[in-house]
């Protein structure tokens, strides 16, 4: 498995590549997951995407087979932005389409500001670019302290799906995923997302912008992705029905289906 190093952290990422040798191809996309998960939350969405795109998907820090430093070394949304360019540049990567949920669509958000070089579009699924405007994480660091990870990790499996939106087997994967996360890494990364503030900045990124969000995230409301699009300038808002902020887990097939249409349209 290839390795990329970044701020003391190892990540690890795979590389997809099914074109034919003699098809150029639209181009790679990059995928970034959220909090308490891992890069195998992509893998439904590549039957609708291995035909056209190279793909390129990887742990975060601290998550997967992905190494962390631990709680005594800063953690920011630039350690998060620095952590994607070492991933692409060691996939060998100039420019990509970005794709991230949660932490990664806000770091994409991020990198789509600082470094608008690198992405060819950037797709971005509940995220926040207000980070005080995030709801329900305020009693995070007292619920897992009284609680512990395996209750945090239910009540997150309360906010991400309906249960009948997803099969049970996905749920109990996803549920002993989230428990088995360093809590500290989660506290840290609840503090680097509150604390973040991108709303002046956004009129200012001309990339091509897919915005994606369910209809009933408790953490990200509709209202706060409405905000988002507004203020960007070539973006598109797609709300899906029925889905909670798992929308790239519970909605696999329709979000793949959008963002292939998106790129297509973008001329990919």
């Amino acid at each position: 498995m290839p390795i990329a190093n970044s701020h003391n952290a190892t990540l690890h990422y795979e590389v997809i590549d099914q074109l034919p040798p003699w098809q150029k191809g639209a181009g790679t996309i990059l995928f970034h997951h959220g909090m308490g998960t891992n890069s195998q939350i992509w893998n439904a969405w590549l039957p609708r995407l291995i035909d056209r795109y190279r793909i390129v998907k990887f742990d975060i820090r601290g998550h997967g087979r992905s190494s962390w430093p631990g709680p005594g070394l800063p953690l920011t949304l630039q350690t998060f932005c620095d952590d994607v360019l070492a991933v692409a540049d060691a996939a060998g990567l100039e420019q990509f389409h970005y794709v991230g949920e949660s932490l990664g669509g806000t770091t994409g958000l991020a990198l789509g500001l600082r470094r608008p070089d690198r992405l060819l579009t950037l797709t971005a699924s509940n995220c926040a670019h207000l980070g005080s405007a995030i709801e329900a994480v305020e009693d995070f660091r007292e619920y897992i302290a009284r609680h512990g990870m395996k209750a945090w990790s239910a009540r997150m499996m309360q906010g991400r799906f309906h249960e009948d939106a997803t099969p049970p087997e996905m749920r109990r994967w996803y549920e002993e995923i989230q428990t088995a996360t360093d809590p500290e890494l989660v506290l840290k990364i609840r503090e680097v997302l509150v604390g973040g503030d991108l709303t002046a900045d956004l009129a200012a990124m001309t990339l091509p912008v897919l915005l994606m969000n369910g209809d009933a995230s408790p953490f990200i409301p509709i209202a706060m992705m409405a905000d988002m699009h507004s203020r960007l300038p070539n973006s598109r808002l797609q709300i899906f029905a029925h889905a909670k902020h798992g929308l790239p887990v519970s909605h696999s097939a329709q979000c793949s289906q959008v963002l292939r249409v998106f790129l297509t349209e973008q001329g990919y």
